[in-house]
C-alpha cells in the first residue's frame, strides 16, 4: 500500500499515516536513493525532503549521514516529523511550505520528492511552478529526483476500486473514482476502535498522472534535463505496466 503526502489540514490523515505506511520500507528506499547518487558519482551535500510528510523518509538520509532538512504543506505532518526526530535524538529542520511556492534560505545540492507527492498537484501549472522553484534553488549541476505514479496505475490499477487496510492501529477504506485527465478522487475511511465503539473519520484528495513527456517537457523548462528513468526500486528502465517511475534530472 502506498499513499502519499496530503495538504494542509488533512488533520486526520496526519494521525493514520504512519501506521498505513509500515510496508513502504523507508530504510531500503533510503539506500536506494543513495546508491542512485552513487552511481552518479554525486555527493548529495545539502538536500531538501520535499514534501516530507511525518518525516520518516528525512529522518533516514539523516541517520546517513546526509545534511538533510524537510518541507511539507500539513502542520499536522509537520508535527508528527518533529516528534519522531526528537525521538531518534536528530535535529532537523521542518518548513511548512506548499511545494509550488517553496521559499528557501540559500541553494541546495539535491532535492527528493517521493511517494507520488507530485501527483497531489492536479494542475499541470502547478507541477510546473514546483519544478522551476526547485530549480530556482538548486546549484547546477544539483539533481532533483522525484517518483510519480504513472497512468497505467491510474487507470489499471486505482481506477473505480475499493481497497481495505486492517491494521492494529486502524481499519481503512479507500474508494477511488476515476475522472477525465487521470484524475482519482480519493476518499478514505478511518474507523478507530476504543472500547467496543468505532469512530469514524473522514478524508478526500485528488491525484493525477501524467505522461512521461508531459513531465519531461516541463522538467526541460525549469532548467533540467532527465538523466535516469527507472522502475520504482529499481535499476532498470521502466515496463509497460510500471506503476511508479523513478525520474532524476539534473541542473543545466
Amino acid at each position: 500500500m502506498n499513499y502519499s503526502h496530503t495538504p494542509a489540514g488533512y488533520n486526520s490523515f496526519s494521525e493514520y499515516y504512519d501506521a498505513l505506511m509500515q510496508n513502504v520500507g523507508y530504510d531500503e528506499r533510503c539506500r536506494y536513493i543513495l546508491e542512485i547518487f552513487k552511481r552518479l558519482d554525486h555527493d548529495m551535500g545539502l538536500s531538501l525532503d520535499l514534501a516530507c510528510g511525518t518525516g520518516s523518509l528525512t529522518i533516514e538520509l539523516k541517520k546517513n549521514g546526509v545534511d538533510v532538512y524537510g518541507i511539507d504543506a500539513s502542520y499536522d505532518m509537520l508535527s508528527h516529523a518533529r516528534e519522531k526526530a526528537e525521538e531518534n535524538g536528530l535535529d532537523i529542520l521542518f518548513l511548512c511550505q506548499k511545494m509550488q511556492s517553496i521559499d528557501l534560505y540559500g541553494t541546495i545540492d539535491t532535492c527528493v520528492c517521493t511517494l507520488d507527492s507530485i501527483n497531489h498537484l492536479v494542475k499541470m501549472s502547478d507541477v510546473q511552478k514546483t519544478f522551476e522553484r526547485v530549480s530556482l534553488f538548486m546549484n547546477q549541476g544539483g539533481y532533483f529526483l522525484f517518483d510519480a505514479n504513472t497512468i497505467y496505475k491510474h487507470r489499471e490499477v486505482l481506477a473505480d476500486n475499493t481497497f481495505v487496510y486492517d491494521t492494529d492501529d486502524v481499519f481503512c477504506v479507500w474508494q477511488n473514482s476515476l475522472k477525465e485527465n487521470n484524475i482519482v478522487e480519493i476518499e478514505l475511511d478511518f474507523f478507530e476502535r476504543e472500547g467496543k465503539v468505532y469512530y469514524r473519520e473522514s478524508e478526500s484528495f485528488c491525484e493525477r498522472a501524467y505522461s512521461d513527456e508531459e513531465l519531461t517537457t516541463m522538467l526541460e523548462k525549469a532548467g533540467f534535463e532527465v538523466v535516469k528513468r527507472y522502475g520504482d526500486m529499481t535499476f532498470e528502465a521502466p515496463k509497460s505496466d510500471e506503476q511508479r517511475v523513478i525520474y532524476v534530472a539534473r541542473k543545466k
